[in-house]
Parts: structure tokens; sequence; C-alpha cells
């Protein structure tokens, strides 16, 4: 089994806001889901909830962009997130806090190691909760940067070393890994180009039957250029993914294991009394070694 989505992401901020061979199933990231935000800024002084409503239908594509047959995948990824934007200071930084609980479901053709097929009842679960210690935002003019630490915790309900998946795949990883997160915005005259940097990297091993599968460090990044009128926003999303390193195996390269992805689409948003909400939706232009098709993704914004 491949890797796959990824879960999830703290917003952090917001205009508001080779297939049998791998075992580490989900990367930290999951690709695309802060496009529409301006990346490089925090809101204002509060408390914040973020929900994104991921829906994904991947194939599985092989080192030469081909799709593989019978590895259908449907993944609803729900990601409710709380920020807390705390009005502190800090190097001149606006500082912030965040916690994220994503859980997923997950129904994969027979293809993804014979769990899945017609009639398979899918997967319901937990993914690793992800902490935010910090994120610190300064502001030049319309320029932003934002800088930022994810922890993700091993306390995903199903990984590889479980066994009741049920005709999907496992909801998390049993692994920790840490993402620092760099981001850059330019807001004007209603206009948002912001890029938002992720760099992930597995702390520790799965234990497998195998033995110790190690994933290999991981790059993302999700692009958005948008102009807000009144109420509406309307703009384009991009999303790109790289694997600087291969996969292991007690020590040794597992082959076909470094992932590419790029994708782009449309995104729409209209800003309700109180409440933001943002439609995506990308389709994967290329993909080496991952799962790839179309996401769509629904964000609600809500102070508290």
């Amino acid at each position: 089994m491949k890797k796959l989505l990824s879960a999830v992401v703290m917003a952090g901020a917001a205009t508001f806001a080779g297939q049998a061979s791998a075992e580490q199933l989900w990367d930290p990231y999951l690709r695309g889901v802060n496009e529409g935000l301006a990346a490089g800024a925090l809101p204002p002084e509060g408390v914040y909830f973020v929900l994104d409503n991921y829906l994904a239908q991947y194939n599985l594509f092989s080192p030469g962009n081909k799709q593989a047959p019978n590895t259908g995948l449907t993944a609803l990824v729900e990601v409710p997130i709380v920020l807390w934007s705390t009005g502190l200071k800090i190097l001149g930084a606006d500082f912030a806090v965040a916690i994220a609980q994503p859980f997923d479901y997950t129904s994969a053709a027979a293809g993804y190691g014979g769990r899945g097929g017609p009639g398979g009842a899918g997967n319901w679960g937990t993914f690793n909760t992800i902490l935010v210690p910090g994120q610190l935002a300064w502001t030049f003019g319309d320029f932003h940067i934002k800088t930022g630490l994810e922890i993700y915790l091993p306390t995903a309900t199903s990984t590889v070393n479980t066994s009741n998946w049920r005709g999907g795949l496992p909801s998390g990883n049993d692994f920790w890994a840490v993402q620092p997160d760099l981001a850059f915005s330019w807001l004007h005259d209603g206009w948002n180009l912001s890029a938002d940097l992720h760099f992930a990297f597995p702390v520790n091993s799965s234990g497998t039957a195998a033995g110790n599968y190690h994933s290999g460090n991981e790059f993302a990044a999700d692009y958005t250029a948008a102009k807000t009128i009144g109420k509406w926003t309307f703009g384009l999303g991009v999303h790109q993914e790289n694997q600087f390193n291969a996969d292991t195996l007690n020590g040794a390269t597992v082959p076909n294991s470094i992932v590419t992805n790029f994708g782009l689409g449309p995104l729409i948003g209209y800003q309700f009394s109180g409440i933001g909400v943002v439609a995506e939706w990308n389709h994967n232009i290329y993909t080496r070694n991952d799962v790839a098709g179309n996401f769509f993704n629904f964000r609600f914004v809500v102070p508290l």
C-alpha cells in the first residue's frame, strides 16, 4: 500500500481563516487543504473554530504516472480545528496556538491489500492528534510572513498494525512526526496571493510484520491567488507534494517510494454574518508513486 492522502493541517491563519511495498499509509499534511487562506497572516485576537470537510476520489498511480487497476479509493476527512490568536506579541509577531483532531472514513477497492472490494463497509477512525504549540506572524504593510510548528501524535484509532479496517484503510499512523511551516501572503485591495509551505519529518518508524518501516521526509505547499469583491471571493488553488528521500524498510531503500504530486482547481468563498465559507476543487495533473484524482473541500470558519 502506497502513501495516500494525508491528514491535516492547522490552517493557522485565515482570511479568515510501489503499491504493495510501502507500509506507512498517510502523509502528515493533507494536500491542498489550506488553499484559499491568507496563509501568512493570523486573524484578530480571539478563538476560532475551523472545520474542513474534505472528500477525495482517488486511484493509485505507478512510477510512470499510469493508473493502477482495481485501486479505487474514497476518503472523507473531517478536520475540526480550534485556533487561539492570543493577542500577544513575541519578537514583534502576533502569536497563536491551535489543536486539531481529524477523523476519516475510507472505502478501498481490493487492490489495496485485499482489504476492500465490492460491498466493503469501509473504515471510520480518528487520525493522529495535531498540536500547534506556536505560530508567529509578522506584518510589513501588505506583506505577511508566518512561521509555525505542528506535532503529530501517534494517537490514531487504527494503523497498519490493526486488523479492523472493514473494507477501508487504517485511519492514521502509529508514528510521531514534526512539521515546521512557513507561509507568505500579499494582501491588497481584496487580493490574496499566498504560499503555504510545510516540511514534514517522521520522527520514528512503524513496527510491522516485515520489520521497521520509516517514511521519507516530505515537502508540501498550497498556493492561492484570489480576489474578494464584497462578500464573495473567487480564485485558483494549486498544491504540490514532493518527497525528499525514499522510504526504508529495516534500513534498506524501498523501491518506487518517492512521491510527487501536482494539482490545481478553482475556489469560491462567501462571508456570511460571522461565518466564512470556502469551497475548493482540485484535480491532479501529475502524480508518481501515490494516489491521485479529484478532491473537494468545503471549509467553515467561525469566531467563538
